[in-house]
């Protein structure tokens, strides 16, 4: 960790004299994405916003952008998009107006509506979106409180289900030089009993980290994240922090999700002409078996991702990572922000875990986007031609199409993915340089030799009503009984496989999923969520005539964060 350290305070000193406005960035699962998604495939205004693949979002850019599409909507003195696009409805009206009051230090327009009729003993809520904010010429501050209470039942348990969470989010700026942000959360859950199941497989948190047992069949969990961002010249961001990142356009990412826990990072992302370029420097912590007051060993990541728009629908990106396979080691061969991470690989002989990938994107007749993404972890197209189940032939591949306003029916936006990933995929001779981060996935959460088909439809009928559908099947080869490696699991070794040709999709105890859900989300006031869930889950092992099937009915109330999913 000292090199990311010595990173960031040689930044502080070297670019005080270069700043220029900076920005925090929309959490992840913000209420703001669904409306960036339409707006990116309808296309309103220029190429910029087609550099949605780096997330989370720059919040001065995404104002910006919103700006930018309302003054054409009001300039043309009718509400659609030129000649074919189409037309903005009510709903995203109301969607713009929430996005630019929850990101108010950033509007350079009227804020008169953002203000509350009626503060809150007068300081506090004297605007709907915060809860104490103060907006000076050289300092902003928004703090607001962090609340989620979840009910639920399980057909077949007998414990009632639940997830209580307090906690407090701020984010600000500093002489518009630099940003910050922090949330820090508490939590007490009973999750279904598959969910209970994983914590157990990888003991952690799903999504989390270190965890206490709670009463019966709890866990009780601290969740902090925060970071600081800086803006070197004109095109060039820096943020460094505690948090989680994500590289892709799906509802998966084979390159780099938001699967596991936060860890530290820095990241650079140069933005200048028709190219993004982003370097993201990470420390994870290496597998591990649960102790306490022990220290855990650290494992480092770098990652490249170089992103163009070839045209004005089409956006193409690269993609590469290495995962060190030394422990408590960083090389410094690593931080060159351009080569080629497998060059710097084979020219030191390390041990270290390279990936390497293409994604794309393609914006179609203002109503389409079809994107996907291609991961080379091994290939080998001789084996691939002999078609004989090489065991190193290691890859992932990700298609997907949206689809907005079906059937000219406005906020109906219909979501297709798959996801393929062969056996071994991530996995490594070495444990330390396993994809993996606290025992969890950095990429997809199913891991490798897995076929998976998702289909999602999100309906906003009215401005504050979200209606929400989410199929998810796929089926899998996983180990056997006596622990044979078949490939499905990263945080094995791959060479403990029995070996080396016949690993074909799905090889091993062939496990199928479905899992269905209904969401139904009302926000009553700004930011906060009264939301209805019904889930199903069925789970089988075909060999073995085995089934777990889960049937999930929840109501919560939150305020300022995002709905947990299961």
């Amino acid at each position: 960790m000292q090199i990311i350290k010595s990173l960031s305070n040689l930044l502080f000193f070297i670019l005080p004299t270069f700043l220029a406005a900076q920005s925090t960035y929309l959490p992840q699962g913000d209420k703001a994405y669904q409306l960036l998604d339409r707006l990116e495939i309808m296309q309103p205004v220029g190429r910029e916003i087609n550099f949605s693949t780096i997330k989370p979002f720059n919040r001065h850019f995404i104002v910006d952008r919103i700006e930018k599409i309302d003054s054409l909507y009001r300039a043309s003195g009718f509400l659609s998009i030129g000649e074919n696009g189409p037309s903005l409805s009510k709903v995203d009206q109301y969607n713009m107006l929430r996005i630019l009051m929850n990101n108010q230090e950033w509007v350079s327009g009227s804020k008169e509506s953002f203000l509350s009729a009626k503060p809150l003993l007068k300081s506090l809520y004297k605007t709907k979106a915060n809860l104490l904010e103060v907006n000076q010429h050289n300092f902003f501050l928004a703090v607001n409180p962090i609340l989620y209470g979840m009910l639920g039942t399980e057909k077949g348990n007998k414990d009632q289900l639940y997830l209580n969470t307090r906690g407090l989010n701020l984010r600000g700026r500093i002489a518009n030089k630099i940003g910050f942000f922090t949330s820090i959360t508490d939590n007490q859950e009973r999750g279904p009993k598959f969910f209970q199941q994983k914590v157990l497989d990888v003991r952690s948190v799903p999504g989390g980290g270190y965890y206490q047992n709670y009463k019966t069949s709890g866990i009780d969990y601290f969740d902090g994240r925060g970071y600081i961002t800086l803006n070197a010249a004109k095109y060039i961001d820096i943020q460094f922090g505690y948090d989680k990142n994500f590289i892709g356009n799906g509802y998966r990412s084979l390159f780099l999700s938001d699967n596991a826990n936060s860890y530290l990072f820095a990241k650079l992302n140069t933005k200048i002409w028709k190219f993004n370029f982003q370097n993201l420097f990470m420390e994870l912590e290496s597998q591990f078996s649960k102790r306490r007051d022990t220290l855990l060993d650290r494992k480092y990541a770098a990652m490249h991702h170089l992103s163009m728009n070839v045209t004005k629908w089409l956006n193409i990106g690269l993609f590469e990572g290495i995962i060190f396979g030394r422990v408590n080691h960083f090389d410094f061969q690593y931080l060159n922000p351009i080569i080629f991470y497998r060059h710097v690989e084979g020219s030191i002989g390390s041990p270290d875990n390279a990936l390497a990938g293409i994604d794309f994107k393609a914006n179609l007749v203002n109503r389409f986007q079809l994107y996907g993404q291609l991961l080379l972890d091994e290939f080998n197209l001789k084996q691939v031609k002999a078609d004989n189940g090489s065991w190193s032939n290691k890859w992932g591949l990700q298609l997907g199409l949206k689809y907005i306003n079906i059937l000219g029916v406005p906020s109906l936006d219909l979501q297709l993915e798959t996801n393929r990933v062969r056996p071994f995929t991530y996995s490594h001779r070495f444990a330390v340089a396993n994809y993996t981060h606290y025992n969890q996935l950095l990429a997809h959460p199913l891991g490798a030799n897995f076929q998976e088909y998702i289909a999602i439809l999100n309906f906003q009928p009215i401005p504050r009503l979200l209606i929400q559908t989410k199929l998810i099947y796929y089926f899998q080869g996983i180990d056997s009984l006596g622990k044979r490696n078949f490939g499905s699991n990263p945080l094995l070794l791959y060479s403990t496989r029995k070996g080396d040709y016949g690993y074909f999709l799905g090889i091993g105890r062939k496990v199928t999923s479905f899992n269905s859900l209904l969401l139904i989300s009302y926000e009553w006031k700004e930011n906060l969520f009264i939301d209805f869930s019904a889930q199903q889950n069925n789970y089988a092992i075909k060999s073995e005539k085995y089934t777990n099937n889960s049937t999930l009915f929840t109501v919560g109330v939150r305020l300022n964060f995002i709905r947990r999913a299961y």
